[in-house]
This record gives C-alpha cells, sequence and structure tokens, in this order.
C-alpha cells in the first residue's frame, strides 16, 4: 500500500503537470526509475543530523567479509558513554537512500493538435555525555601511551573508547587486543591524536550477533556535542584496494550543509534522455558519475539532492516520517509531527575518495541556502495519436532532431559512442499518418494511451 500510495501521488503529479504546464517544464514528472548505493561495489553511508553544536552520526557499511574480522575505528571529539551509543536499523539508511537517490522521470508530449490550458503560477533519543571523568583503562596499556577511557556492550557490539599519545602505540594496543586492522595504520592514526581526539573501536560479539538473526551488520550510531562539524573518512582508507564510494546524508534544521574544504559540484541533471535508457538507467548513471568525477580531476564532492523533507518532486519514496526521523537522528523533531511540519533539510553528497585523494576529513556547515535540486533524468515520450494539424505535421517532422539532440546529451554526459546510441534510437515517419512498424513505438503507444486515459478532458 505504502508504494502504491507514491505511485497515485506520482501520477497525480504528471497530470497537473500536464494540465497547467508552462512552456518550460519544471520539476514536475511521473517517477520511473532511481540509481541508489546497490550501483556501487565498495560504498559507505553516513548520516549526520545536527543541530547546533549536536550531532547524531549513523554509520552503514557495506562490510563483506568475515563478521569475526570486523573493526571499526572512529575518531571522536569526546568520550563517549554507554547511553550516547545505539545501534541502528538499516532501513532507516536504505529509507534515505531509496528518498535521495538521483531519478528517472517521464512526461508524455500532449497531443498538438488539441488546445492546451496554460495557467501561471505563483536528541532526547540519545542522551549528550554525564558530567565527569571515565574510569582510566589498565596500567599495562600505559607503556603503549594507550588508556581505555571507557568500555561498555551495545547490541552485538563490543565498544572502547580510547585516547592515546602516539599513533604505533594505538595501533600496536588494538592489534594486541585483536582488532583486525592492517599493519601500517599508525600513518592514518597520527593526525586524529595531534588533534587530541579520541577513538571509538568497535568489534562483534559473535554470540551476540548470532542471536540477533540479522545477516549484515546492523550500523552503529553515536550523539555527542562539539563545535566540530566533519565527517573522518581517512581511516576508511585503511583497508582500501581503491575508490570508495561514500553517501552522506546531511539532516539539518534550516538549509543545505555545505562542504568549507572541498569543492561541491552539482551532479548533471534536468536533461531530455533517449527513452531506451529506462532500461538501463543504473548503468547509465554509473556512467555519468564516473565521467563527471574525471572530468572534475577526482578531487570534489558531488551534489546529488538537496531538499527540505516537507516535500519531493517528484518523489521516488515516501517523505520519512518523525518516527523514521527520530531513527535517523533528528533529535529535535517531535514525535508525533508530520513530515510535511518536520523542520528537515535533505543535503546528500556523493564522494569517491582513495589513498591518494582526499587527504583531508570533511569539513560541512550549517546554512540557510534552501536552493533546491536533485539528479534528476528525463524520457519525453512523444505523441503518436494521430495529429493531421499542420502544428501536428510541425510536431512530428521535429522529432528526429530532438532524438537526435538526446543522443548527442547521452554521449556527453557518459562518453557512450554516439553512433550505438543512435543505433537504439526509433526511426520516425514525416507523415503523421504513416503507421511505423517499430515495436518501440507500439509499446510506446500503449503506455502514453493509457496515461492519456486517466486525464480529464482539455477544452
Amino acid at each position: 500500500m505504502k508504494y502504491l500510495r507514491v505511485i497515485t501521488a506520482g501520477l497525480v503529479m504528471a497530470i497537473a503537470c500536464l494540465l497547467f504546464a508552462r512552456p518550460v517544464l519544471a520539476f514536475c514528472g511521473f517517477y520511473v526509475a532511481k540509481a541508489d548505493t546497490s550501483l556501487y561495489n565498495e560504498a559507505s553511508q553516513v548520516i549526520l543530523a545536527r543541530d547546533g553544536d549536536r550531532t547524531v552520526l549513523t554509520m552503514a557499511n557495506d562490510y563483506q567479509g568475515e563478521v569475526a574480522d570486523f573493526a571499526m575505528v572512529v575518531p571522536v571529539p569526546t568520550v563517549l558513554q554507554e547511553g550516547q551509543v545505539n545501534v541502528g536499523d538499516p532501513a532507516i539508511v536504505q529509507r534515505l537512500d531509496d528518498f535521495s537517490a538521483p531519478r528517472l522521470v517521464e512526461y508524455f508530449d500532449p497531443d498538438p493538435c488539441a488546445p492546451m490550458m496554460l495557467y501561471n503560477q505563483a536528541a532526547e533519543a540519545l542522551p549528550s555525555a554525564p558530567p565527569g571523568v571515565a574510569t582510566r583503562g589498565a596500567v599495562d596499556d600505559a607503556a603503549l601511551g594507550v588508556t581505555v577511557e571507557a568500555q561498555f556492550a551495545v547490541g552485538e557490539y563490543e565498544i572502547v573508547i580510547l585516547s592515546a599519545e602516539e599513533s604505533d602505540g594505538l595501533e600496536t594496543w588494538l592489534i594486541q587486543s585483536g582488532y583486525n586492522i592492517p599493519r601500517g595504520a599508525s600513518e592514518l592514526l597520527q593526525p586524529y591524536i595531534r588533534q587530541g581526539l579520541k577513538f571509538f573501536v568497535a568489534k562483534v560479539n559473535l554470540e551476540e550477533f548470532d542471536r540477533t538473526g540479522f545477516q549484515q551488520l546492523r550500523p552503529l550510531q553515536i550523539a555527542y556535542e562539539s563545535p566540530r562539524f566533519m565527517l573522518p573518512i581517512r581511516l576508511g582508507m585503511m583497508n582500501a584496494q581503491g575508490d570508495q564510494d561514500l553517501v552522506v546524508y546531511l539532516l539539518t534544521p534550516d538549509g543545505q550543509a555545505e562542504l568549507t574544504n572541498y569543492r561541491t559540484v552539482k551532479i548533471p541533471s534536468n536533461v531530455n534522455l533517449p527513452t531506451y535508457v529506462e532500461e538501463q538507467f543504473g548503468e547509465f548513471y554509473q556512467a555519468v558519475f564516473d565521467r563527471s568525477y574525471e572530468r572534475e580531476n577526482r578531487e570534489v564532492a558531488f551534489l546529488e539532492y538537496a531538499w527540505s523533507m516537507a516535500g519531493c518532486d517528484p518523489c521516488s519514496a515516501e517523505p520519512l516520517n518523525a518516527a523514521e526521523l527520530r531513527q535517523a537522528g533528528v533529535f529535535w523533531v517531535a514525535p508525533d509531527s508530520s513530515p510535511w511540519d518536520a523542520n528537515v533539510f535533505v543535503t546528500r553528497l556523493h564522494v569517491r575518495y582513495s589513498r591518494h585523494q582526499f587527504p583531508e576529513d570533511l569539513a560541512f556547515q550549517q546554512t540557510n541556502n534552501q536552493e533546491l535540486f536533485q539528479g534528476r533524468y528525463v524520457m519525453q515520450h512523444p505523441y503518436l495519436g494521430e495529429a493531421s494539424c499542420p502544428a501536428g505535421q510541425e510536431y512530428r517532422r521535429s522529432l528526429p532532431a530532438r532524438f537526435e539532440q538526446e543522443a548527442q546529451t547521452l554521449a556527453r554526459l557518459t562518453g557512450w559512442n554516439i553512433n550505438d546510441i543512435r543505433r537504439q534510437l526509433p526511426s520516425v515517419s514525416n507523415s503523421s499518418n504513416d503507421a511505423d512498424p517499430n515495436p518501440w513505438w507500439d509499446d510506446l503507444w500503449q503506455r502514453s494511451s493509457q496515461f492519456l486515459q486517466q486525464m480529464p478532458a482539455r477544452g
């Protein structure tokens, strides 16, 4: 029923766009497909909910090895206590991915011989750290310069909070204590020690993991207060064999969250594509991202979505409700509020990094920027009915040039061979009465006819 409501809402939006369209189409359309994180072999997802100095960080990853070998080391600004750490619901990360993913939308051209009507339009859930100093670690660790500041279990995870005086000692301590990290990690640990950060370290209790019944590790969620709005990514390079994809969902109350130490570029968007791309949209978006990444010299973050949770156009999934937002760490949302009153702005950034790219951690700032953006790609279906009027005949003659422009756009965005693209385009007769035997037209005629039959009559 949930997805039926999304489809129904999309259909109503598409009909409204056709009835009340301006000469230039804006962000209306009927949602068709999305490009989510399942496209990438090695992709981590992080949710950062931030208001003032308080942050709730939810960390999901695509760890595919033996659960017994899992180890997570995350620099944090303060000593965390048990009440500040939670095991998250993986469904919440998936919901945000579905809601904000780059999307394909479709339009159907109206009958060029029919008149058009044009209208002008004008942290209660995760408490802050308690006061006081945590119990010091064992004296034996002092020789390595490592102090266990806190130690506890949350769900299937065993957590320790460490401070360290030097990186070699911290690396030795982690390896001797059974954490599966690669030797040579001290180079990446040292900058965090110089900054006076602590280390949130997690591994899996296998008995508890088996008891949960989950097939994959669940996200870890931590809450803390700090004037620094940042995300440490360098430790993600320890096990990196190549490029890593990171998708960050930034949830803030007033507007976009922006990177301050790297350039952010909007992913190419709002372009018309050949309609056959629907069957290979995931492959298309991968090619667009790869080509954009190379064109920008591998040194930028890509904005894929920026929109208030109070709306979406078109919606690729329902907005998160208050309960889901609170599970995502949005502590300022009242439990009984609706998505339309939630005061949550979603910024989705996609970063691809390696050991030699993005040498600094990601630093952000909250802004009041309410500019809306989404990775959005358009299929514009031609009208295939009778069009014997002069406008209809001119419309039909214009289609080959339009299809060629769409092919050129596809080639430019993806680097695909233009001749291969052209071979997949429909052939169009200049006569409105000539039937094209191409089955592509037959299928499209069926779809457009069904769509138009659901529209009210237009005068």
